[in-house]
């Protein structure tokens, strides 16, 4: 089985850069403001008036963000911006850095559905194989395994949501010229996000025990609803439930303010 968790993560990431993406674009642009007209002022009372008049100190203006590299030039920067949203270094050897934004994408766009390409992915695989107990014909998942998700689960605890919609949102044109390269020149990968993060707050609550069976080398779920399930809802499920419970947890907390920006800038789920 696949074992892919920082997608889910990822996933998170890119959802609040939508966001943000779709916050600032959206703010319109301040009309000029007719100035009244002044009143006649004595000119006695002139001279007195502009000594009382303080100067007012001039906000300095916010500094220009970088201008964004060419996709296809794209990967130490998107490497930089990711170093400093994790402040890891050994969570960033989790990481594979080649064609990141692309895999990025790639990856996103296939978490609802059946399969996730393996060449897509852009992070290594977890250690160690998938670990069932119980007797042959008789499996299920082993509590145990759970523990392997254990640094991507406090990966998706350590992201900050706010942070996330800062440090992305100037990324985001990048994300929507890699997505009309995978295939979609008239769909924005913004209504894409928003329907994966759907997807993965919808993935079943499984307990203890998840009972497989094995008809090849694979392993499946024996319950045929969950073997229907999507790739990314399959990850959630193989973490365990208190793992996938942190999970979306942070899922729900990133769309909430996703949702509270959208309602306070009537914002539209497409640009």
């Amino acid at each position: 089985m696949k074992t892919i968790i920082i997608t889910i993560v990822t996933a998170l990431v890119l959802v609040a850069g939508t966001a943000a993406f779709l916050y600032w674009r959206s703010i319109p642009e301040p009309q000029p403001v007719q100035a009244p007209t002044a009143p006649v002022v004595p000119a006695d009372d002139i001279s007195m008036q502009q000594e009382m008049i303080e100067p007012t100190p001039e906000t300095p203006a916010p500094p220009e963000p970088p201008a964004l590299p060419a996709l296809s030039e794209s990967d130490s920067y998107m490497w930089d911006a990711l170093a400093g949203l994790i402040n890891n270094e050994s969570w960033m050897k989790l990481f594979l850095p080649a064609h990141l934004i692309q895999k990025m994408v790639a990856t996103i766009d296939n978490l609802p559905r059946k399969h996730l390409p393996r060449n897509i992915v852009f992070v290594k695989r977890l250690r160690g194989p998938f670990m069932v107990e119980g007797p042959e014909g008789n499996y299920n998942i082993s509590p145990n395994n759970a523990a392997r998700y254990a640094v991507y689960v406090k990966i998706a605890e350590s992201i900050d949501a706010r942070k996330l919609v800062d440090a992305y949102v100037h990324l985001y044109p990048l994300f929507q010229e890699a997505y009309k390269e995978l295939g979609y020149p008239d769909k924005y990968f913004n209504d894409r996000l928003l329907a994966v993060i759907d997807n993965l707050l919808a993935a079943p609550d499984v307990k203890d025990p998840v009972w497989l069976r094995q008809p090849n080398v694979m392993y499946l779920y024996a319950d045929p609803d969950l073997e229907a399930s999507s790739a990314g809802q399959k990850i959630l499920m193989r973490m365990g439930s208190a793992n996938a419970a942190v999970v979306k947890s942070k899922l729900r907390d990133i769309k909430q303010i996703i949702m509270l920006r959208m309602t306070e800038k009537q914002i539209g789920a497409t640009p």
